[in-house]
C-alpha cells in the first residue's frame, strides 16, 4: 500500500531537550491516522516538521513521496491542514473569508462554493465568521484545507471546544475526507473519537513513539475470569489450554486472550478442574484503557 507520511528516526533537539526522539512514523494513503499523546508529548514539533515549519535536528521525512526538508514547496502543494483554532476575518462573511484565500492562490470563485458544499457551510456562506458557533469555525477551517484539492489533510485538534452535537458533525465530515480518497492525519486527545474513526494511530509519550497499529490490535479482546481462590491451578489449566493464545493479570481477575464465544468451554474447564468462578464474560477494552495503560507504564519504569 502506498505510503503517505513516512518518518525515518526524525529527531528534533531544543538545546539539550529532545523534543522528538527518533520516531519512525508510516501513514498509508486513504487512511484516517491518529496521532495521540499527552500534553507536552511533542505532537505539534512532530506535526511543524511534517509541514517543513520545524527543521529536524537528525532524521528525515517524506511526505506524498517528497523529502520535505528539500521539496517543501512541492509536498505543500498537496497538503492541506488546519492546526490549532482557524483565524478568520471576523466582520467577512464565511464566503469572503475563502475568497480572500483562493484569489491568492489563483483559484476561482467556484471553488470556494464547492468547498463550503463539502463541509455544509453554504447555507451560512454570507454569515459573518464573528457569528459563526465554534463548530461552524472549525468547519469553515477545513474548507480552507480543502481548497487547492489536496491529497493529504492534517488536522490538530479539529474538535477542540466543541460539544457533542459539534464533535459529530466533524466526525462525520472527517470520514467523508478519507471516504473520497484523501489520507487524514487527525491529531486529537479526544480518544473515543479517535477509536471510533481512526484506521491506526500512534502513541507518543516524552517524544517517543511507544504504540504504533491498527486500532483493532491495540484495543484488547477476549474473556475476562475471577476466580474464588485457587489462581495458580487456574492459571496452570488456562496456559495449559492450547486454544488459548495468553493469560494475563488484569486487576486481580485473569484476562484470557480466546475467542468470546468460548466462554461456556473456559467456565466448564476451569469448574471440571476444581477451581471455583466468581465472574466470567467477554471483554473488550477501549483505546483510552489501552493509552493510559501504556503511558502510565513508561512513567512506572
Amino acid at each position: 500500500m502506498e505510503t503517505t507520511i513516512r518518518t525515518e528516526e526524525l529527531t528534533k533537539r531544543f538545546g539539550d531537550r529532545v523534543a522528538v526522539d527518533r520516531i519512525n512514523l508510516e501513514v498509508r494513503s486513504g487512511e484516517i491516522f491518529g496521532f495521540l499523546g499527552p500534553n507536552g508529548a511533542g505532537k505539534t514539533t512532530t506535526i511543524g516538521m511534517l509541514l517543513g515549519l520545524v527543521r529536524p535536528t537528525s532524521g528525515r521525512a517524506f511526505v506524498l513521496g517528497y523529502d520535505i526538508q528539500k521539496e517543501t514547496a512541492a509536498a505543500l502543494r498537496e497538503v492541506g491542514a488546519m492546526i490549532e483554532a482557524p483565524a478568520f476575518y471576523p466582520y467577512l462573511s464565511g464566503r469572503d473569508n475563502l475568497r480572500v484565500l483562493a484569489r491568492a492562490a489563483g483559484l476561482p470563485d467556484r471553488r470556494v462554493d464547492e468547498v463550503l458544499e463539502q463541509v455544509d457551510l453554504s447555507g451560512r456562506a454570507r454569515d459573518r465568521f464573528g457569528a459563526y458557533s465554534q463548530g461552524m469555525k472549525q468547519r469553515l477551517g477545513i474548507a480552507a484545507a480543502l481548497l487547492h484539492h489536496p491529497r493529504l489533510i492534517m488536522l490538530d485538534e479539529p474538535t477542540n471546544g466543541l460539544d457533542p452535537a459539534g464533535q459529530l458533525e466533524i466526525r462525520n465530515l472527517v470520514r467523508s475526507l478519507a471516504g473520497s480518497g484523501r489520507t487524514v492525519f487527525l491529531c486529537s486527545h479526544l480518544l473515543h473519537e479517535v477509536e471510533q474513526i481512526c484506521q491506526r494511530v500512534a502513541i507518543l509519550k516524552q517524544g517517543r513513539i511507544i504504540a504504533q497499529g491498527e486500532v483493532a490490535t491495540l484495543v484488547r479482546r477476549g474473556v475476562l475470569v475471577r476466580t474464588i481462590g485457587e489462581r495458580e491451578r487456574a492459571e496452570a489449566l488456562l496456559r495449559a489450554t492450547p486454544w488459548i493464545s495468553s493469560v494475563s493479570d488484569h486487576g486481580g481477575a485473569f484476562l484470557i486472550d480466546a475467542p468470546g464465544d468460548r466462554t461456556a468451554d473456559i467456565n466448564a474447564l476451569l469448574t471440571a478442574g476444581g477451581v471455583p468462578v466468581a465472574e466470567i464474560r467477554k471483554y473488550e477494552s477501549s483505546l483510552e484503557e489501552f493509552f493510559l495503560e501504556v503511558t502510565t507504564e513508561r512513567e512506572r519504569r
